[in-house]
Order: structure tokens, then C-alpha cells, then sequence
């Protein structure tokens, strides 16, 4: 049993606990949030902001992709909805935030 008597010694606690101990934890901790700021936050404002200048750059006559795949081509806009033709006399009317992308002119003639 005397290995339980090495460990009592050092638990005996004659020297004092470091005193910076509590500034690094605080260090550790901004330094973990900034990480998740640059690695999660930042990069998610960034594709919202870009996504948003998409959102309001969209006009009629525009050929666009929507998130779930169908293409048209815009032939109104207000200001949360977009009308899409698809087909011939077939009109769909889509929430603005539903837009993929832009297309270039004349992509849809070419599928």
C-alpha cells in the first residue's frame, strides 16, 4: 500500500495552484470563439449576403434555376415573388428566396 502514500503527499497541496490558470482559461475560451467566428459565422453571413444581392438583382427577362431544380424564365417580379414561365402557357409563381442562380441569356433555348 504504499503507493496511496505518494499521492497523499502530493495531495497534501503545499505549493500554491498557479495563478495564471484562470487568464489562460479565459484565453482558451476567446480563442475558441474566435475560431468558431472565423471557421462557422463569418463565412455563413457571407453566402447570405451574397445570396441576398442575387435575390435583388433578379429582374424580368432573367432565365434562373430555383433550389429545387426547375428552370424558367422570370416574366414578373415583385417584391417577394417571381413568376416564372416554364413551358408554354404553363406560369408558376415562386417565393423570391427560392432562387438558385442566374442563368446566362439563351441557356434555356439550348436544352
Amino acid at each position: 500500500m504504499s503507493f496511496f502514500i505518494a499521492e497523499a503527499a502530493a495531495q497534501a497541496g503545499d505549493a500554491a495552484p498557479a495563478q495564471g490558470a484562470g487568464f489562460l482559461n479565459f484565453v482558451l475560451l476567446g480563442g475558441l470563439f474566435l475560431f468558431m467566428y472565423f471557421v462557422i459565422i463569418r463565412p455563413q453571413r457571407k453566402r447570405q449576403k451574397d445570396h441576398q444581392s442575387l435575390v435583388d438583382a433578379i429582374s424580368k427577362g432573367d432565365e434562373v434555376v430555383m433550389t429545387s431544380g426547375m428552370l424558367g424564365k422570370v416574366i414578373e417580379v415583385t417584391d417577394d415573388y417571381v413568376t416564372l414561365s416554364v413551358s408554354d402557357n404553363v406560369d408558376l409563381k415562386f417565393q423570391k428566396v427560392a432562387v438558385h442562380a442566374i442563368l446566362p441569356k439563351g441557356t434555356l433555348k439550348s436544352l
